[in-house]
């Protein structure tokens, strides 16, 4: 008769051993953070000031890729890099910049979780911190850009700039009546990396709303640059449009005058002018994608060119486009092999795409691009003349995306 309950208290312990074992298996296979309400809370964003070193500081990189055609051999593995992405967004651009930030978390940061630092002229609402903050391994940080940096100098002619917006939008040059665009291009010019924020860091890597990555990105680009010497770096360039940059080589040509001490050795004229210097050719890196290096835009060299430019007030009178006016000083103020192509990253800004030229590279990058889409080897495209003017093999197959 005791047999019984003897068995049945058997089976019950059993039946307890068997879901305390099931439950500790549960817990340890999907790993709940215990912080994870705190990185949705607006109280814990940074605002306007340096944070504390990120915990993944000593994070270690993956396996890196070599491709020899690009130039962009594989780096020793190490810790981060003093780097950050930056943005220069309006809280109406969240969801845009949403999308900008998952492709570069599952192509890249998600690895390294690097910083970034968004940038606007009025304040970050808590929902675009709320939405960036969550999505972005890294550590977040959030400026208002100065009045200064943001308005008209004193000696620019306000009534005169206005009738030029007025004309430009007569004639459908694009964003020619557009007053902040000009904005926009001034602060990315001469002032993004002065902000406070951006202070804390020697490197940056430009990230617009709407772009995507196509491949993933097995090495660090950051570490990739600061151990090769690479100043400036880009995956697209094209001819600017003439008629918002009229005057901006004769600028540039009196700066030349007034500081041929500025004006790198062996630099890349034969990028920017197909005569010597005495003409523009228009050719300039599309500067919505660059990963630079921001000591050699702090330095006396670019801040005296960039604030020649300015007092010529091209900015306002034409529509000069950061593009040029950085692709300019890269081309005469660094030298040639101080400024790289990246082959690897696969990148699209709305309306051209970088797509690696190479089908193994492609393969091995997980890549979902299409390389008829490439606009690297089209006839609108200057990146054949960087291959031509750097001595620079042009990667196998790319007679295929022409």
């Amino acid at each position: 008769m005791s047999s019984g309950p003897v068995k049945y208290v058997r089976y019950l312990l059993f039946a307890a051993a068997g879901l305390a074992v099931f439950f500790l298996l549960s817990r340890s296979a999907i790993p709940i953070p215990e912080t994870i309400g705190s990185k949705l809370n607006p109280a814990s964003y940074k605002d306007n000031s340096a944070s504390s070193p990120s915990s993944h500081d000593n994070a270690a990189t993956p396996k890196e890729h070599t491709n020899d055609a690009s130039g962009s051999v594989s780096t020793p593995q190490g810790g981060r890099v003093n780097a950050t992405f930056v943005t220069l967004a309006r809280n109406s651009d969240v969801w845009d910049i949403a999308k900008s930030i998952r492709s570069v978390e599952d192509r890249f940061n998600r690895n390294y979780h690097y910083d970034w630092v968004f940038l606007n002229d009025k304040e970050f609402d808590d929902e675009f911190k709320k939405i960036t903050t969550a999505l972005v391994s890294g550590t977040t940080h959030y400026g208002v850009i100065p009045k200064e940096h943001w308005s008209y100098p004193e000696w620019i002619d306000q009534e005169k700039a206005k009738k030029v917006r007025e004309d430009m939008g007569q004639r459908k040059i694009i964003y020619g009546d557009s007053e902040s665009y000009r904005h926009m291009c001034r602060y990315e010019s001469g002032f993004f990396f002065r902000h406070p924020l951006m202070l804390n860091y020697e490197y940056y890597w430009r990230v617009e709303p709407s772009i995507e990555l196509f491949c993933d990105i097995s090495f660090d680009p950051f570490r990739f640059m600061k151990e090769n010497n690479k100043k400036y770096s880009f995956v697209l360039s094209l001819y600017e449009y003439f008629d918002t940059i009229p005057t901006l080589w004769d600028s540039v040509t009196k700066f030349m005058n007034n500081h041929p001490e500025y004006i790198a050795e062996a630099n890349s004229m034969d990028f920017l002018s197909d005569d010597g210097g005495k003409t523009y050719n228009k050719c300039h890196f599309w500067s919505n994608f660059e990963i630079g290096h921001l000591e050699w835009l702090r330095s006396k060299p670019y801040m005296e060119y960039f604030e020649s430019l300015d007092r010529d007030g091209g900015f306002f009178y034409e529509r000069w486009g950061d593009a040029p006016v950085h692709s300019i000083a890269a081309g005469l103020l660094l030298e040639k092999e101080q400024i790289h192509f990246f082959n690897e990253i696969a990148y699209y800004h709305i309306p051209f795409t970088h797509c690696p030229t190479g089908e193994q590279l492609r393969l091995d990058l997980k890549c979902h691009c299409n390389p008829s889409d490439n606009f690297d080897w089209k006839g609108y495209s200057c990146t054949s003349r960087y291959f031509h003017v750097n001595n620079m093999k042009k990667p196998a197959g790319y007679e295929n995306e022409s």
